[in-house]
């Protein structure tokens, strides 16, 4: 781990060298990579550099353990030992969590796809609760979210609905949120007060850039059509629904909220770009070992990774063992607990690697 931070503290100062140089101050672009890469590892060779003080303080204080007979004295100075050494445990714990590998997304805006599973209406229901959940997040960390697009059910849920948020670190943060959400509670339409179970799907794809994914209009089938469902006025009597079918790879979007065409294709584009880029991300993980996926987690889609249950008022994590008697709070966006948690086990199991 030294010889790492040895180099990204070379690395740090050659960028100190660069910011100083006129081509990178005239060239904007240049200047804000280099500034970018800069303040990153700025933070890492602060920490280093901080435990290093600690390593020569521990070692003077050694030094007069060794030297002196006053019992007292000697008191004091185990005791600033102990500090010190606790201390550096934890500097080189955020130092080894800091050089963990970034995932290049984690900044990126986000795609929050939500779709009912099992259990007809009521995953429905439940599929709007979660999308409820997740812009509640979104607002308490004042992001940005607009719906994409949307199909409802016959009482008001979703059967699936697509929004974009923005904001920073929004993906980092929500990440490990795909998978299958279990809920188990009374449907309003159970007479009897039976319990029932039914299924949420949840995907988080990072929004992707146009040089990132790269679409040849020739794998493009565009299909025009009359818009469907709620969505205002006129919105039934014009012909401003898309298709779009990516042809290489069989994936379809469809967007009819706007009454403009223009306005639908570009959002299903947009949502076009962003499943191509994740598909061409889980192609890739297939190609590293079990073991290894296991460590970083990657979100399998057919994972159920959590159980909303109604009767308990219970939440449970499934991948971390967490579990929360506090749904009600859950639901209306406080998950800061069970995204930390996450996060924490997921650095834990690439630590181990």
């Amino acid at each position: 781990m030294f010889e790492k931070l040895e180099e990204v503290e070379r690395r740090y100062e050659a960028l100190s060298h660069l910011l100083s140089q006129q081509e990178v101050v005239t060239n904007q672009a240049e200047l804000q990579k280099v500034a970018r890469e800069f303040t990153e590892l700025g933070k890492i060779v602060d920490l280093y550099r901080r435990l290093k003080r600690r390593e020569e303080e521990i070692r003077e204080n050694r030094q007069l353990l060794a030297g002196d007979e006053d019992e007292e004295m000697k008191g004091m100075i185990k005791e600033e030992l102990n500090r010190l050494t606790l201390e550096k445990e934890r500097m080189g714990e955020d130092l080894r969590t800091a050089l963990l590998p970034k995932d290049p997304n984690d900044e990126k805006n986000i795609l929050l796809e939500i779709r009912a599973g099992t259990g007809g209406e009521e995953a429905g229901l439940f599929a709007s609760d979660l999308f409820r959940m997740y812009a509640k997040y979104a607002e308490k960390n004042r992001w940005r979210i607009e719906i994409m697009s949307q199909s409802y059910t016959g009482v008001g849920g979703f059967k699936e609905v697509i929004a974009l948020i923005e904001g920073k670190g929004a993906y980092s943060r929500l990440k490990y949120e795909s998978g299958v959400h279990r809920v188990q509670r009374v449907p309003v339409t159970e007479s009897q007060g039976r319990i029932h179970t039914s299924t949420v799907t949840v995907a988080i794809l990072p929004e992707a850039e146009d040089v990132e994914v790269a679409i040849d209009s020739n794998d493009l089938r565009i299909d025009i059509f009359r818009s469907s469902g709620p969505g205002g006025q006129s919105v039934n009597t014009t012909d401003s629904a898309v298709r779009i079918t990516h042809l290489p790879t069989g994936m379809v979007v469809t967007c009819q909220d706007e009454k403009s065409q223009h306005k639908n294709k570009a959002k299903a584009l947009k949502i076009l770009r962003a499943r191509l880029l994740d598909h061409a991300k889980q192609e890739k993980e297939k190609e590293i070992s079990e073991k290894r996926r296991n460590q970083v987690g990657t979100g399998e889609r057919s994972e159920r990774i959590r159980t909303y249950n109604f009767p308990q008022g219970r939440m449970t994590d499934h991948r971390i063992g967490l579990t929360l008697y506090r749904l009600n709070e859950i639901l209306d966006g406080e998950i800061d607990d069970i995204i930390q948690g996450l996060t924490t086990h997921y650095q834990a199991e690439a630590l181990k690697g």
